[in-house]
């Protein structure tokens, strides 16, 4: 089997999750090799995400760590068993690639909690909207690029719109609110729909209103996605050259732990409604 020229997060991801079986099992890769009956070399640059491997092999590794955990395994089997190339890949070599693997992982979310400060969530920014966002880039983007940006950050959209979409929590810093990207009209039509789309089921939007005063990584707009078992879970933190995936234990319970303490300082659901229509109505021209 070739190795893999790009490797996608989840890609990376499932090799991580072999590694850490196996050094769970407390297991060098010689031993590891010895008990499996493979060679070093394919079990390193499987657990590096550069060889595929089959669901029958994650499950026979899996079983020789002795991993008592079988909806995680499943989980690691069916990431193994992949093969369909979704929408995000018709933008490789034209966006950059974590904005493909940010689609990816919304795609197979089970849930995701966003926390925004300065600009509204991408899964639920309106065209004009983005379309002002990407305008104030630098360098601009070209005419063509913007349009390509722009395709895709809409068709991020879809998966709320799926049979079973993903449950979200968006917590909404007011200086978002009041970013006025574009004209009055634009911005206003954009806290409209955002009152749309928290008629949602599946959607709470949650304000965090200036008199809330500070709250931890306050300087950092995040995303966390919830895998289908909690070992799978990824934060996806902007940063001012891209986007940092965060998967180590430790930094998935620290922003859990930030999202619940910024959470607590938000308004509920339905203060936050009128926080947004009060602001939506001062923009009326």
């Amino acid at each position: 089997m070739p190795p893999r020229k790009l490797l996608t997060v989840r890609q990376r991801r499932l090799g991580s999750e072999l590694r850490r079986l196996r050094e769970h099992a407390g297991l060098t890769l010689a031993q590891a090799a010895e008990r499996l009956g493979a060679d070093r070399t394919t079990i390193s640059n499987t657990e590096s995400g550069r060889f595929g491997v089959s669901p029958q092999r994650v499950r026979a590794w899996a079983d020789h760590y002795k991993c008592p955990e079988p909806a995680y395994v499943d989980a690691l089997a069916a990431m193994a068993a992949e093969r369909v190339n979704g929408w995000w890949e018709h933008y490789r070599g034209e966006l950059a690639n974590d904005a493909l693997d940010l689609a990816e992982l919304e795609y197979h979310a089970a849930a995701v909690r966003s926390v925004q400060v300065m600009y509204m969530p991408g899964l639920l920014q309106t065209e004009e909207y983005a379309r002002s966002v990407f305008a104030e880039s630098v360098p601009v983007p070209s005419p063509t690029r913007q349009r390509r940006l722009l395709a895709h950050r809409l068709q991020r959209r879809d998966v709320l719109d799926r049979p079973n979409p993903p449950t979200c929590t968006f917590l909404i810093h007011e200086a978002a609110l009041r970013m006025a990207y574009g004209s009055r009209e634009v911005a206003r039509a954009q806290l409209v729909h955002l009152l749309q789309e928290s008629d949602r089921g599946n959607i709470t939007i949650r304000v965090i209103p200036f008199a809330a005063g500070g709250f931890p990584f306050a300087s950092s707009s995040a995303h966390y996605v919830y895998g289908i078992v909690p070992q799978l879970d990824t934060v996806q933190v902007d940063t001012a050259t891209g986007s940092s995936f965060l998967d180590a234990e430790t930094s998935l319970v620290n922003w859990r732990v930030a999202l619940d303490r910024t959470e607590e300082r938000s308004l509920d659901p339905g203060r936050s409604r009128d926080f947004i229509r009060g602001i939506a109505q001062s923009m009326k021209v």
